[in-house]
């Protein structure tokens, strides 16, 4: 439902997003991410029609956001960053005026506008002024304008920006609620929070796609760390010669201890195998743990990467 090729957006000498290409899926939830600058916003406000790209192509639902952009956003929600209310309105008042300038059918403004005030959790607040009420609140109304109209794909910047810990969680579970029926796109620094909701990464940094993967892909096969007191080689040995082992990663000797981390095949959980192994032997077992690659982890290498990358082009 989202197809990007090649889209660009300069100002002037500054290259913002250089010429990326990816596409989304109905039913996806994907987080957008990248460090401070890197393109992710001025992206979304591209695909959202608020920003015309300088080249290159996006289309959304269908529809092609520089010739159709009206109809662009009738099938998208959009949640920015800084969300623009009327801080003189009521809640419920503002979502009724915005249902009618989002082209929401007269018959069905007050179910829409009941319908998203409770899924927002809105509902102690709806005839508050909008100017009186926390970030936190201010957000959720954000998001129930996006929900409005009954978009198909929603883009979320930054959605729990502002609530509370338990206000997340209820954000989150909407997320994934909404993904199961919609295409979701959402940029967060809140790491946490994209593996809590989103099944693919795409990072950006210095305008450029520099990761599009799976969480699962990204997490990679787990690995089992073992730390026994007993003699190096032996305790390698042993572990070496068990079914299932697929390699030996790491040997590390600490006086009368051996730290050892290995992979099984599959990535099965074998830790309960190694322990009776180990223990079988008279080796005492310090430390079993099973081990899996961060989405921090892989974040921190690609933007890493790409800056020194960047520092070489522009010493060349």
């Amino acid at each position: 439902m989202i197809e990007v090729d090649r889209l660009t957006k300069r100002y002037g000498a500054l290259t913002a997003v250089a010429g990326i290409t990816f596409s989304v899926a109905k039913g996806e939830v994907v987080g957008l991410l990248g460090p401070n600058g890197a393109g992710k916003t001025t992206t979304m406000r591209m695909l959202t029609t608020y920003l015309t790209p300088t080249s290159g192509k996006a289309v959304v639902a269908g529809h092609d956001v520089l010739d159709q952009p009206l109809e662009v956003r009738r099938q998208v929600g959009y949640l920015p960053e800084n969300v623009p209310l009327y801080p003189e309105m009521r809640v419920k008042e503002y979502l009724r005026h915005r249902a009618i300038l989002k082209d929401v059918p007269r018959s069905s403004r007050r179910r829409a506008t009941a319908a998203v005030i409770s899924r927002c959790r809105l509902g102690e607040v709806e005839n508050r002024i909008i100017g009186q009420l926390s970030r936190g609140y201010r957000q959720r109304v954000g998001l129930a304008e996006a929900l409005l109209h009954d978009p198909g794909v929603l883009i979320l910047d930054e959605p729990t920006s502002g609530l509370d810990p338990l206000q997340i969680r209820e954000v989150r579970d909407l997320i994934v609620e909404l993904g199961e029926e919609r295409l979701i796109l959402l940029s967060t620094h809140i790491l946490s929070e994209v593996e809590a909701v989103c099944g693919r990464v795409v990072v950006i940094a210095s305008g450029r796609i520099v990761l599009d993967e799976s969480l699962d892909q990204m997490h990679g096969k787990p690995t089992i760390v073992v730390e026994a007191r007993g003699p190096a080689e032996a305790i390698k040995g042993a572990l070496e010669t068990m079914p299932g082992i697929e390699r030996l990663t790491r040997l590390e000797r600490d006086g009368e201890h051996a730290l050892v981390e290995l992979s099984a095949r599959d990535g099965l959980d074998i830790r309960e195998a190694v322990g009776l192994r180990l223990s079988a032997r008279g080796w005492p077992i310090r430390r079993l743990e099973l081990r899996r690659g961060s989405l921090e982890e892989r974040f921190t290498e690609v933007v890493t990467r790409d800056a020194l990358l960047g520092t070489r082009r522009e010493g060349a």
